[in-house]
């Protein structure tokens, strides 16, 4: 994975804060500086964080485990969900469905009745229906699929949170909080760090900001998925080797 440079992130945008009236004392440690009103982010420590951020999260995929990409503001979206479905990774881009982590057992339950829907609408009884109970069969899945559609493959809680824009996300920060689950996630010099496991401070506003540091997300993540798959094929191998050692010693034996 070819690594950030400062002026990436420079041509990206990611050092533009919020107006200095706007900021949290709490960012001041990834502040650089104060200009026209405006606060600079650290770009050295943005590195940093990535670097730390990028790290751990390789670690989580690499075990077999899901990161949960969030993010419902509407220059994020598009970004993130492509992103999120390129890696086969679970992702909320509606509005975040209260207890969708806390909750999970009624979420699956949901899960469940889309899957269902979508299953009898294959089916030719679905065409036998009447016209209006065929739109309202068609209308709620419809519901289902734009809030629940990014988890519809979710059968465990994830094991980590990728989160743009934290302000925004609070109630999905509060809920992984709850159930331990580790929070990365890009902070702007509006909100308060301590919030979240890992912040990554940037410009969680302009598109080019998130796309360079989601995009860098997701290579890191492709990169835990990889080497997952290059363990298994040595597991199997070496699992092989041994039981074929085990069988010829069986045939010495016998001899």
């Amino acid at each position: 994975m070819q690594k950030l440079e400062h002026k990436d992130l420079l041509d990206a945008g990611v050092h533009f804060g919020h107006l200095t009236r706007k900021w949290n004392p709490a960012m001041a440690p990834y502040i650089f500086m104060e200009k026209n009103g405006i606060h600079i982010i650290d770009l050295h420590k943005t590195l940093a964080c990535l670097d730390d951020a990028t790290e751990a999260m390789k670690a989580v995929v690499r075990s077999g485990r899901k990161v949960m990409f969030v993010a419902t503001k509407k220059q994020a979206k598009e970004v993130v969900e492509q992103e999120a479905q390129r890696l086969n990774m679970p992702f909320v881009t509606e509005r975040w469905q209260g207890g969708m982590l806390t909750n999970f057992a009624t979420i699956r339950k949901s899960l469940k009745k889309m899957a269902g829907m979508e299953k009898l609408m294959k089916e030719e009884a679905y065409q036998n229906l009447a016209k209006r109970e065929r739109l309202m069969i068609s209308r709620a899945k419809d519901k289902l699929e734009r809030v629940l559609g990014g988890i519809s493959d979710l059968n465990r809680l994830p094991a980590a949170l990728f989160v743009v824009d934290i302000k925004r996300e609070h109630i999905a920060i509060a809920e992984a909080q709850k159930l331990n689950i580790p929070v990365f996630g890009i902070v702007d010099t509006n909100s308060d760090p301590s919030k979240i496991d890992y912040p990554i401070p940037g410009n969680d506003d302009a598109y080019k900001s998130i796309k360079l540091i989601t995009n860098y997300v997701g290579q890191a993540l492709e990169e835990g998925l990889s080497e997952r798959k290059k363990d298994k094929e040595e597991q199997a191998q070496t699992e092989e080797q041994a039981a074929k050692k085990a069988a010829d010693e069986k045939t010495e034996v016998a001899e």
